[in-house]
């Protein structure tokens, strides 16, 4: 791969001495670019695309590469040289602006602020300057390392006939145009991780006539159902809380838990780096397993119960979920299960898994992602440890009447084994 000449000349920038970096950086520069750059991103699309946790993910793999330039910890994603001397507040602050000035240059007013912002803590000289230059080659090398990745690839999905455990269209339930499918391009696009989207193959679902395949249905059917009187208020709760998406709710504790446990500068650009590109992963990995298996969901299953095979199976014709949607793509294993439990994976990681965190989500949509904003009451859930939160994930899709507990158990173990394997093979600790 050839290096662009813009990298060129700042390595040989970066040659020239500078003054010692300033001290007492904190994390507070990650956190605040982290939030922007995901308000924009849900401006744009609503989080509707893979674009958001991309740029996310190459934001803070450029901020981790440019930090670890000046104060070598952990091995580089896509870059490394000598800064020693430079700003670490500089180099990631333009780190982050280059990626996002990139991404979305319709929003520039708000990164040159944001910019302005934080170089306004620096002080001018060579040390800020040689920040400056190591951000930018950082931001520079990992946009060249992502190029022509196929994160918004149109991957053409080709139905199948209706029959037992075949994904079929519901578009009067999804809301979508008729011959839509949601997401089948995410499924060939290029990790930034794993070694290809099929790395991790889940087995296959239960078959249809099976005995699990019928308790799973049951059990969906009487739980999942708009008006359950048996899902408990709990259930409920949990159900409707964890909607919204992982590179939204989970970015948002990592911000939390670095603010209050005022972690260090490199650990939290590791931190939120690995995160950003497990919930990407995860999304490619589980997308891939989707489509292969094309299993169906919840709602044709219930509806269409009468033709399954299965002679212990009863359909429902009037039966709806707890939200009243389902989304328009294959149902197993579950991309929230898979996606939570990858980033609560690298949480745990960094913090421990067996510790107490409570996590905040105050509005969510009422039913499909477009739909209006409903407020959460109460808005926060306590954990006692990462890996329950990320069960509780996964089974909030049982509850809403969306996946069987098949998808969601098999998509947090999906999620898990993605999450270890980011963690264990980039961004290692050099010592």
């Amino acid at each position: 791969m050839k290096t662009p000449s813009r990298i060129w000349i700042v390595l040989l920038f970066l040659g020239v001495p500078g003054a010692p970096a300033i001290a007492g950086t904190d994390a507070q520069v990650l956190v605040a670019w982290n939030t922007r750059v995901l308000v924009v991103a849900e401006a744009e699309d609503r989080l509707l695309t893979l674009k958001g946790v991309r740029t996310a993910a190459m934001m803070h793999l450029a901020i981790h590469d440019a930090i670890n330039s000046i104060d070598r910890r952990y091995r580089a994603y896509a870059f490394e040289s000598d800064a020693d001397g430079a700003d670490p507040t500089a180099a990631a602050t333009q780190a982050a602006y280059a990626i996002a000035i990139d991404q979305y240059p319709a929003s520039r007013k708000a990164w040159d602020a944001e910019r302005r912002r934080w170089l306004a803590r620096t002080r001018p000289g060579p040390a800020r300057d040689r920040g400056l230059a190591v951000g930018d080659a950082a931001a520079a090398a990992v946009l060249v390392r992502r190029a022509n990745d196929g994160w918004d690839s149109e991957a053409i999905y080709q139905w199948q006939p209706m029959g037992p455990g075949v994904y079929a269209e519901f578009n009067e339930h999804s809301g979508t145009p008729q011959g839509f499918v949601f997401g089948a391009g995410w499924a060939v696009a290029k990790p930034f991780a794993l070694q290809s989207p099929s790395q991790f193959r889940s087995p296959p679902p239960p078959r249809i006539r099976s005995p699990g395949y019928t308790r799973a249905f049951e059990e969906v059917k009487e739980v999942g159902r708009f008006e359950s009187v048996t899902r408990t208020a709990d259930q409920s709760h949990l159900a409707m809380w964890w909607k919204d998406f992982a590179e939204n709710s989970h970015n948002r504790l990592a911000r939390s838990l670095v603010s209050d446990e005022q972690t260090d500068l490199w650990i939290a650009a590791r931190l939120f780096a690995l995160l950003n590109v497990s919930i990407m992963d995860a999304y490619i990995s589980v997308f891939d397993n989707k489509f292969f298996y094309n299993h169906w969901r919840p709602y044709t299953a219930i509806h269409w119960a009468e033709h399954d095979g299965n002679r212990a199976t009863r359909g429902d014709v009037d039966w709806n979920n707890l939200h009243r949607h389902t989304y328009a793509f294959p149902s197993y294993p579950s991309a929230h299960g898979t996606a939570c439990a990858a980033a609560m994976t690298v949480l745990a990681n960094t913090y421990g898994d067996e510790r107490y965190f409570r996590m905040s989500t105050p509005q969510v949509a009422a039913a499909g992602p477009l739909s209006e904003k409903i407020s959460m009451k109460p808005p926060t859930r306590s954990f006692d440890s990462f890996s329950s939160a990320a069960r509780e994930c996964a089974l909030s899709r049982l509850y809403l009447g969306i996946h069987f507990r098949y998808d969601s158990i098999e998509g947090n173990r999906l999620g898990r084994r993605i999450g270890a394997y980011v963690t264990a093979n980039i961004l290692r600790p050099v010592k």
